[in-house]
């Protein structure tokens, strides 16, 4: 028994005498595993130790993209000779802005009928105006590559007699994002028509835009800014459910104001016409080029007319 207690008793000493080295081996262990798993393990190295992280491969591509955009941008306000690169809009409120009939404009029944609001400006504090095309005599091809590469929105209203020449300009123009609205088959002065009349001249040109577009409009603009109350239920019964006009109009060679400043204001509609050398001292890349220096000299941005509808 006494042999048997002392061989026990030295293997007992023999593994007292190993474990320091076994915890000296095990230590260094923990530490190298710490190193090789850091974070997957929840072990972090010292502040201002560790590797730094790249940012994801999505912020770099959507950085280099936005490098390239801006730069594209820039030489084509080069190109088309601006003065300065166009601003950018922000982006469209998440909660459109009331529109209702500019006072003065409304029509007997305005409300109780819920006839489409008359509009010159649109409600918001954000310095941006809309640019809108008026009828399509013109359809020059330098007119959309020059709007494409400067990324301007614009909204265009039709008038069948004007583009049943080529319906293809308009579907290319459709194409690039743009929404293309109603002016009439005719262009008449549409007050001094009958209810029905006039109801033919726009229910008409919506059955024209869906059959060559795809779409009835939502957006009419009665010829010359003239209408009656006729007009508008006319136009309601469509399916019209705005009725924008302009305050300010601008030419190749000048502008021309509603109000009595005569200036620019937040949310201004910017009338112009599809028109050219036959008409103008100039090409609509020309009258393009004047309305963009002057709104950005005034620190305006174009923005789309149905992203605030």
């Amino acid at each position: 028994m006494r042999a048997v207690v002392q061989n026990d008793k030295s293997r007992a000493s023999r593994r007292v005498s190993r474990a320091p080295r076994a915890a000296v081996v095990l230590a260094v262990a923990a530490l190298a595993a710490g190193c090789a798993q850091g974070d997957g393990q929840g072990v972090r190295g010292a502040a201002g130790q560790q590797a730094p992280k790249a940012p994801p491969a999505r912020a770099v591509d959507g950085a280099a993209k936005a490098r390239e955009a801006r730069a594209a941008l820039v030489a084509a306000a080069k190109r088309w000779g601006l003065e300065k690169v166009p601003l950018t809009a922000p982006a469209p409120p998440e909660k459109k802005p009331e529109i209702k009939a500019r006072e003065g404009f409304e029509v007997d029944g305005q409300e109780e009928d819920g006839l489409p609001p008359v509009f010159t400006t649109v409600p918001t504090k954000e310095k941006v105006v809309f640019l809108t095309i008026d009828d399509g005599a013109e359809k020059d091809p330098a007119f959309l590559k020059m709007m494409s590469e400067l990324r301007i929105p614009y909204t265009v209203f039709l008038t069948d007699d004007e583009i049943k020449d080529d319906y293809g300009y308009f579907k290319k123009m459709q194409a690039r994002g743009i929404t293309l609205n109603n002016h009439t088959l005719s262009h008449p002065y549409l007050p001094a028509l009958s209810y029905e009349e006039q109801k033919q001249e726009i229910c008409g040109m919506q059955d024209v835009m869906e059959k060559r577009y795809g779409k009835r409009p939502v957006l009419f603009r009665p010829p010359f800014g003239n209408y009656d109350g006729d007009t508008l239920r006319a136009a309601k019964s469509c399916g019209i459910e705005y009725a924008p006009i302009w305050s300010e109009e601008v030419y190749v060679d000048h502008w021309e104001y509603r109000e009595w400043d005569q200036d620019l204001h937040p949310g201004d509609i910017v009338l112009t016409h599809f028109r050219g050398t036959d008409d103008w001292d100039g090409t609509m890349t020309d009258m393009v080029r004047r309305f963009l220096d002057r709104i950005t000299a005034d620190g305006y941005a174009v923005a789309r007319l149905e992203d605030y509808l």
